[in-house]
């Protein structure tokens, strides 16, 4: 999972790599349309209508695809929760809070968020493998606040499912050298139900070629620590103009595997990091 920082960005933006902006004419038309798409959605709902309600957002799934390509853009064309490009199958707009009925940890059915049908915030870019078996799985803690139209309260929900717009939500979880998603060393209780049901419900480490691909970034951040170590070694007895070439090679590709836009770079931070050691940690891109 990466975090992005989805708050501060604009489909106006320039400097956004593979996206040419729209004009601000274009988002804020999108925007229009979205703001008329609730008062629609709330008439419906005010008289009982649900069934058409949710048939005017299936009706409309194209707006929310019209901004498929910019939240790809924000994330180098990777899937915001596995982090990999083709592995995880094509790409969905995922709405992180579901937006027709909403499911807790026993299956019990709620209504969904269908106030944020069309809120670019409540946007995400999943996988089809996760996405389609997270359905509208959105569990919240025993006794958390629910929001409602009438009474919105997201920000003040406790929910467990883990968000890559939520710097603090990406910072939970770990790898392991087998490629498997872990809960972060140290972390409490409550978090670690948090990020084994993330896990379990987005198939984050059920999808045998996810992780697969992990623990092959995992050696090969491995092999890389290892030729570090030893050329600083061979540095360390005098000049040693081969020694201080391999050391430049090595540090070019570690900051090439842990870039934002890499595959999986959040595997290749974590393997360095693991390590506590300040020289690799300067490494990290």
């Amino acid at each position: 999972m990466i975090w992005i920082d989805l708050e501060h960005k604009r489909p106006t933006d320039t400097g956004i790599t593979n996206w040419a902006p729209w004009t601000q004419a274009q988002w804020d038309a999108w925007l229009a349309k979205s703001a008329q798409l609730v008062v629609d959605l709330a008439a419906l709902d005010a008289v009982g209508k649900r069934v058409e309600r949710n048939a005017l957002i299936d009706a409309n799934s194209a707006h929310w695809g019209a901004l498929k390509e910019w939240l790809l853009a924000l994330s180098a064309g990777k899937c915001w929760f596995s982090e990999v490009r083709e592995l995880y199958s094509h790409y969905d707009v995922e709405h992180f809070r579901p937006k027709k009925e909403a499911k807790a940890l026993d299956a019990t059915v709620r209504d969904g968020y269908w106030w944020l049908a069309f809120d670019y915030m409540n946007f995400r870019v999943c996988g089809n493998v996760g996405n389609r078996k997270k359905g509208g799985w959105f569990p919240l803690k025993d006794g958390s606040l629910c929001s409602t139209h009438a009474q919105p309260c997201e920000e003040s929900e406790t929910r467990y499912l883990l968000d890559p717009i939520d710097d603090d939500d990406v910072a939970l979880i770990a790898f392991d050298e087998e490629g498997k998603v872990i809960p972060m060393p140290g972390i409490s209780a409550w978090e670690k139900a948090r990020v084994d049901e993330t896990v379990t419900r987005l198939k984050l480490n059920e999808h045998v070629p996810l992780a697969e691909a992990r623990r092959k970034v995992w050696q090969q951040v491995d092999r890389l620590i290892d030729d570090f170590t030893n050329a600083k070694a061979r540095c360390s007895t005098g000049n040693n103009p081969a020694a201080k070439a391999r050391l430049t090679e090595v540090r070019a590709r570690v900051r090439e595997m842990t870039s934002p836009t890499a595959e999986l770079s959040a595997v290749a931070r974590c393997c360095l990091l693991l390590r506590n050691d300040p020289q690799l940690s300067r490494l990290v891109g």
